[in-house]
């Protein structure tokens, strides 16, 4: 009888033992372990991250790190890390944590808009994505690219159209590079390229007329006006005469692109340089600016008139005065010219 109660006894002490432990391990497994009181928190792991370094960003997420920990060894993630931007909700176990941790990489929303230059460019996405300016600045460049696809130099940044891209954080320089050629091709289809055939031009030559156009006029409803004034004189065989192209040619020229210039003086027209258009007929070599989509559609889509000139509106801020004959734009440029000199406005 007496050994029979303690048999009974050690059944019961075992049994509450198990109970105990499997209720532990439950907890540990299915128990909620976050800590912080915000609906989600974001967690980037980087390409080069260890599992120390996920332990050491989750741990203050956590109300158990230990039990985490445990739990990501027992299910191999402490040996099978992958990077991204993951999203981890309020009240979330370990075991959802990890399976959220291996297999549910959230993309990101990247834009940019106006970047004119490569360097720019790449400064905007590297704070959006996980690759460096560096090495953006580097995939842009890349000359074997830009030879397996048709562009140069001046033209590299045709590719890049302003826009908000969904993409993975952990997206590389090359990737993301290559996902914007697939856009622009995306962009430029049948349609488009019909378009730019019936002007006389190329999708490169639209992009750099579209880039003058969205330098002379921040006003979108006036883009296909001014646009027409461009093809008007491409078709009669007149240079163009674009400030914006004078502009840029003295900031490229001197290397120095965050000058602020006014005022296009004489003297500036006589700058050696293919982007002087006062100099040289034709478009430029390549865009003088990263040209937005409303840019691109007033070139492909624009006003059909017979205005050859242009200058500012003095009563309609950031509007212009357009005229037919070199007589009356000369009585509108005077004008103009009078009004900067009244503003003292001489550079």
């Amino acid at each position: 009888m007496y050994i029979k109660r303690i048999l009974l006894i050690a059944s019961i002490i075992i049994l509450i033992a198990l109970g105990g432990f499997s209720y532990y391990i439950y907890q540990t497994i299915f128990g909620p372990n976050t800590k912080f009181n915000e609906a989600e928190k974001e967690v980037f792991i980087g390409s080069e991250d260890s599992y120390r370094d996920v332990y050491q960003q989750l741990k203050p997420l956590l109300k158990n790190p230990d039990g985490f920990h445990k739990v990501a060894n027992k299910k191999k993630y402490s040996t099978n890390v992958k990077p991204g931007r993951y999203l981890i909700q309020k009240g979330m176990n370990n075991n959802e944590l990890i399976n959220t941790l291996r297999s549910a990489n959230q993309p990101v929303k990247v834009s940019f808009n106006n970047q004119d230059f490569p360097e720019l460019l790449a400064g905007r996405i590297a704070e959006q994505i996980e690759a460096d300016s560096l090495s953006l600045l580097k995939a842009i460049k890349d000359e074997a690219f830009l030879q397996k696809n048709n562009l140069s130099e001046a033209s590299q940044l045709n590719i890049y159209l302003p826009n908000t891209y969904e993409m993975y954080w952990n997206t590389t320089a090359e990737e993301f590079r290559d996902r914007m050629w697939k856009e622009y091709n995306r962009f430029w289809d049948e349609n488009r390229k019909n378009k730019a055939a019936k002007l006389n031009l190329t999708p490169t030559e639209v992009m750099s007329l579209a880039a003058i156009v969205q330098k002379e006029t921040a006003k979108v409803d006036e883009r296909p006006k001014v646009a027409g004034v461009y093809l008007n004189r491409l078709k009669k065989g007149m240079k163009l005469q674009a400030d914006p192209t004078v502009i840029y040619a003295l900031k490229k020229t001197q290397n120095n692109f965050d000058t602020i210039i006014k005022r296009v003086l004489y003297k500036d027209l006589q700058i050696e340089s293919p982007y002087n258009t006062y100099k040289y007929a034709g478009l430029p070599p390549g865009p003088i600016a990263m040209p937005d989509l409303t840019s691109v559609e007033a070139v492909l889509n624009a006003e059909q008139h017979d205005y050859y000139y242009f200058v500012a509106d003095l009563k309609r801020v950031g509007y212009h005065k357009f005229a037919k004959t070199l007589t009356q734009h000369n009585l509108n440029a005077a004008e103009y010219r009078r009004w900067m000199n009244d503003q003292r406005v001489y550079r």
